[in-house]
């Protein structure tokens, strides 16, 4: 990456240690307000949104427009997607309308990989299936260095539906890269022991971990993605795995709380847990345009 744009971004578990520092100091000066360098001036980036989104597309229509680009906004309801189109199909035609980047969601795990094997556009994941949310990843990562500036020796908690989440999956990987120790926590069918696969221990026992923590990532249940009863009851699952007052006087006085959102609140987080002095969850949603500002930017620059 030293040498070379970053053409695709589909996974943080395909950047190595220098290129996410890379990444990371570019957004933390954009975070820090430095000024925009406008390299997509005269470009289009499109953004191709298959789900639903809030937080992910509105910011990278922010961080394109601060870097001197227009975009070409997608979303699935009333297209052509509708009337049998193939993802293939749908962003042919965009390209020929004009665009310079594609930034894509779907519901699909491999799909803004099947786009970088065919288009001759870099492709930046938004966000596919249960395989990954780069730019999330890039963002949470962002948010822990603001607090800790470096992650050797940190422990971070992944806590909830492991299974089934994107965010899970990047943003460990990262973490793992930069050097901390990430432990995935959740009900046997939501956080099977499969996971360690991914490289991080796997516990059913919340409490049990809560203390070691120096971060905790809570996440909500992927419903969306779920067939069949994942757990006996809501109830249950709050009951193990709910962050809440209790549990957060068993944790680290400068514990800090992450959730990729949006957040059920009084499901995997209290009101109290989600709104006190611990959480950085608002934190996370302004790392974002920073972030994506530094991945736009790196797709279209050389060193």
């Amino acid at each position: 990456m030293a040498d070379r744009r970053l053409f695709h971004l589909l996974s943080l578990a395909d950047l190595s240690a220098d290129a996410l520092t890379a990444l990371l100091d570019r957004a933390e000066r954009y975070l820090q307000g430095d000024a925009a360098s406008m390299v997509l001036a005269g470009k289009r980036v499109a953004n191709l949104f298959f789900e639903d989104s809030t937080r992910t597309r509105h910011s990278f229509a922010v961080a394109a427009r601060r870097l001197g680009g227009e975009t070409l906004d997608f979303t699935a309801a009333g297209s052509s997607t509708n009337k049998g189109e193939s993802l293939l199909d749908t962003v042919r035609t965009i390209l020929a309308i004009g665009a310079d980047l594609i930034v894509v969601r779907h519901s699909a795990s491999g799909a803004p990989a099947l786009l970088a094997r065919e288009i001759d556009r870099p492709i930046v994941s938004a966000g596919d299936g249960r395989h990954a949310h780069p730019t999330q990843g890039l963002l949470d990562l962002l948010t822990l260095r603001q607090r800790w500036g470096r992650f050797a020796g940190k422990h971070v908690l992944i806590v909830g539906d492991v299974a089934n989440s994107r965010v899970a999956r990047c943003s460990s990987a990262g973490l793992r890269t930069l050097g901390a120790r990430v432990t995935f926590v959740g009900p046997a069918n939501l956080c099977p022991a499969s996971l360690r696969a991914l490289g991080s221990p796997v516990t059913h026992d919340f409490d049990a971990a809560i203390p070691g923590a120096d971060a905790i990532m809570m996440l909500r249940i992927q419903s969306e993605r779920i067939s069949g009863g994942a757990f006996p009851s809501l109830r249950e699952y709050v009951a193990g795995y709910q962050l809440n007052e209790e549990r957060l006087r068993r944790a680290k006085p400068d514990v800090l709380i992450l959730h990729p959102g949006p957040v059920n609140r009084g499901v995997e987080l209290s009101p109290a847990a989600a709104d006190g002095p611990r959480a950085v969850i608002l934190d996370q949603v302004r790392a974002g345009v920073a972030a994506r500002m530094a991945v736009l930017e790196r797709m279209q620059t050389t060193d």
